[in-house]
C-alpha cells in the first residue's frame, strides 16, 4: 500500500517543453541561423530538443570522435583502470599519426594527465592513439569499446573506425549522437580542468615544448562556454559540439559540415543565443542530492534519508504560466533490513496536476535490522511507555 507526501507546488510564469528528454521544442529555420550541413540543440538537463536540422543524418564528424575518446578515458580513470599519475609509452604509430599532435617522441614517457589535456585542448592526434594503445592494447580493440559505449548512450546513428577523427570508412556520427556524447562527456569535473584552458606548453620528457591552443575559440569569444570539441577534415567540413551554461541552464549544440571555420562559430553562437533568449532549465530535485528523512522500522537507525535516482528537470519557455508539483510515493511502512541505494518510493512531478516524469527514491543509507537482543529492548521500551 502507497501514500503520497505532497511537496509544496510551484506557480512558474513560465512555460514547458515535454520533459522526458525524448522530445522538444524547435526552433523554426528562420530562428535560428545554421550554415551547415546538421546542427542539433538540447537543454543539459532534461535532454530537451531545441533545435534540429538533420540531426540523425550518419556523417563524418572528424574529430569531434575525440570526445568519446575522453569519454572512455576518463571512465577507466574512475574504474580504477587508468592512473592520472602513470606514464604512458608512445610507440612508434602513435607517435607517427600525424594532422593536429603535440609531436610525442617514440619510446618517450608521458604522464596520462598530459595526454588527456592535450587531447581535449589541441586535439592531438598521437595522443589518442597513446591512450587507447594504453586502455586496450591497440587501436582496433579501443574502437570497439567506443562503439559499444555509444549504442550504451543510444546513439543509434554512431560507428567508430578510430580514435582520432581522421578518415577511415566506414566511421560516421550524427548530430544528435554527438550531443549524447558530449553530455556524457561533460559530467566529468576533470574534463573542465582541461577544456577551459585556451594557451598552454605541453613539455616532452626530452627537453622539447610544443605550444597548446585551444582549437574552441568560443572558449574565450561566447559567455558561459565551457566545453566542446571541433573538428575538420575535408570530408566532414568544419564542425563543432559546444556546451555553455548561464544561471542554473546549461545547453548542447552540435553543428557539422559547416562550410569554413567562422561558419560554425557563427552557427553555434546562433544556437546558444537562441537557447538562452527563450529558455530557463529548472531542476526540481537532482540526482544523488540527500532529500529529507524518512522512519525506519526495525532498526537502532530510526531514519535514513533520501535521494532521486535521475534528475526530475523542465525546460520551460519564456512567457507562459504553468503550474509544477512534485508528490512522493513511500511505502507506507519501511522495515529493516535496508541497503543504501535500496528503493524505497518514487518521486513524481506533476504539471498542471498531470505526471510528466518520475524517478526511483533510493535510500541513502544503511539501515540494518535490530538483533534478538536489541529487538527485545525496543519492544521492552514499547511496553513500559504502554
Amino acid at each position: 500500500m502507497k501514500k503520497v507526501w505532497i511537496c509544496a507546488a510551484a506557480a512558474l510564469a513560465l512555460g514547458a517543453a515535454v520533459m522526458t528528454g525524448t522530445a522538444g521544442i524547435s526552433a523554426s529555420a528562420e530562428e535560428v541561423i545554421t550554415d551547415c550541413k546538421a546542427a542539433y540543440l538540447m537543454d543539459d538537463a532534461s535532454g530537451v530538443q531545441m533545435y534540429a536540422k538533420n540531426e540523425t543524418e550518419r556523417l563524418p564528424i572528424a574529430s569531434m570522435c575525440k570526445i568519446m575518446t575522453l569519454l572512455l578515458a576518463l571512465e577507466s580513470e574512475e574504474a580504477g583502470e587508468l592512473s592520472f599519475d602513470e606514464e604512458i609509452s608512445v610507440s612508434e604509430r602513435a607517435a607517427g599519426m600525424g594532422g593536429s599532435q603535440v609531436f610525442l617522441g617514440a619510446g618517450l614517457s608521458y604522464r596520462a594527465d598530459e595526454l588527456l589535456k592535450s587531447i581535449a585542448v589541441c586535439s592531438a592526434n598521437d595522443s589518442c592513439v597513446a591512450i587507447a594503445e594504453r586502455l586496450c592494447g591497440s587501436e582496433g580493440a579501443f574502437c570497439e569499446r567506443m562503439n559499444a559505449r555509444a549504442k550504451e548512450l543510444g546513439a543509434e546513428n554512431t560507428l567508430f573506425a578510430n580514435c582520432t577523427g581522421l578518415p577511415k570508412e566506414p566511421q560516421y556520427s550524427c548530430a544528435h549522437d554527438v550531443a549524447l556524447m558530449l553530455r556524457e562527456l561533460i559530467r566529468h569535473e576533470k574534463y573542465h580542468e582541461y577544456s577551459r584552458i585556451w594557451l598552454e606548453d605541453f613539455a616532452h620528457p626530452d627537453g622539447r615544448t610544443t605550444q597548446m591552443t585551444n582549437t574552441n575559440k568560443l572558449i574565450r569569444q561566447y559567455g558561459g562556454c565551457d566545453g566542446g570539441k571541433t573538428g575538420f577534415t575535408n570530408e566532414a567540413g568544419f564542425c563543432l559540439a559546444a556546451s555553455a551554461k548561464r544561471g542554473e541552464m546549461r545547453v548542447i549544440s552540435v553543428v557539422i559540415g559547416s562550410g569554413d571555420s567562422k561558419a560554425r562559430f557563427a552557427a553555434t553562437t546562433s544556437l546558444l543565443d537562441y537557447a538562452f533568449d527563450n529558455f530557463e532549465s529548472k531542476t526540481y530535485l537532482a540526482s544523488g542530492v540527500a532529500m529529507d528523512e524518512i522512519a525506519v522500522r526495525g532498526s537502532e537507525r530510526k531514519s535514513v534519508s533520501v535521494m532521486p535516482k535521475e534528475s526530475l528537470s523542465v525546460l520551460r519557455r519564456r512567457g507562459v504560466e504553468e503550474d509544477y508539483s512534485v508528490v512522493y510515493e513511500l511505502d507506507e511502512e519501511i522495515c529493516a533490513p535496508l541497503a543504501a541505494g535500496e528503493i524505497v518510493g518514487q518521486a513524481i512531478l506533476l504539471r498542471d496536476g498531470v505526471e510528466i516524469a518520475r524517478t526511483d527514491l533510493l535510500s541513502c543509507d544503511d539501515a540494518p535490522r535490530f538483533s534478538w537482543w536489541e529487538a527485545y529492548r525496543e519492544n521492552a521500551r514499547h511496553w513500559n511507555k504502554a
